[in-house]
């Protein structure tokens, strides 16, 4: 995947150069994990590391060099589905669009590596809410997601995994979303494209109905006030 840089963002399939950063995923994950209301599960340094080594990731840093945004795919039931997990951005670099940026990314390196996959999310943020549907993505019940035990074991390190447990995975404070490339095709694009032609359209009829005739193509009177107060009316040559 083509590196993508947009404003003073660099947003890339994370790889071996990138292993340095991992202490940073690291941190801005626990910081984010600890926040009431987040839902976001902690992952280890060995883990996030095995993501970039296997290309699974996708990172964004500042035209600094400066850790800016992460995301990493995981893969279910026996491929059969796949999350984009852990998408995080710094405080400081928040405001611009990043996360969706990234989301974007992350989601078609999991399209491009597990074509068939279904694609899911669970969360509690109205933020990736948004991003998810505009990608696509639909709210369903959980008995919709994998079944996978090993997947569900790891929400125990979210604060909200005793919801999860007690009501034996059918509840929780999470919004589970589903994107089922059979039924959705490709997914959506973030980024919408003006339609070619329609601003200059609008801006020669402006200049043409303001060039000193009306519809039926007869001059404009314009009226002018006389010294004496009365109005003069004068067309425009």
């Amino acid at each position: 995947m083509k590196q993508n840089k947009m404003k003073k963002f660099i947003i890339t399939v994370a790889g071996e150069a990138h292993l340095p950063y991992v202490p940073d995923v690291e941190k801005a994950l626990l910081e984010a994990s600890k926040v009431k209301g987040t839902g976001l599960a902690k992952r280890s340094h060995e883990y996030l590391a095995s993501k970039i080594r296997e290309g699974k990731a996708v990172i964004a840093l500042s035209d600094e060099g400066e850790f800016a945004g992460f995301c990493y795919i995981e893969s279910w039931g026996h491929e059969k589905f796949v999350a984009n997990s852990g998408l995080i951005v710094p405080e400081k670099f928040r405001g611009n669009g990043l996360a969706m940026r990234i989301k974007e990314e992350a989601f078609k390196l999991s399209r491009k590596t597990f074509p068939g996959a279904r694609m899911f999310g669970l969360t509690t943020s109205l933020a990736v809410m948004k991003i998810n549907s505009a990608l696509g993505y639909k709210p369903v019940t959980f008995s919709e997601l994998t079944d996978d035990d090993e997947f569900w074991k790891g929400c125990q390190s979210c604060s909200y995994y005793d919801i999860l447990f007690r009501t034996n995975r059918t509840h929780c404070l999470c919004t589970a979303m589903l994107f089922d490339p059979e039924k959705d095709g490709k997914g959506r694009s973030l980024r919408k494209k003006k339609p070619a032609g329609k601003t200059n359209d609008r801006k020669a009829k402006s200049r043409k109905n303001n060039s000193g005739k009306n519809n039926s193509g007869k001059k404009i009177g314009i009226p002018f006030l006389s010294r004496n107060g009365k109005k003069i009316n004068k067309n425009i040559l």
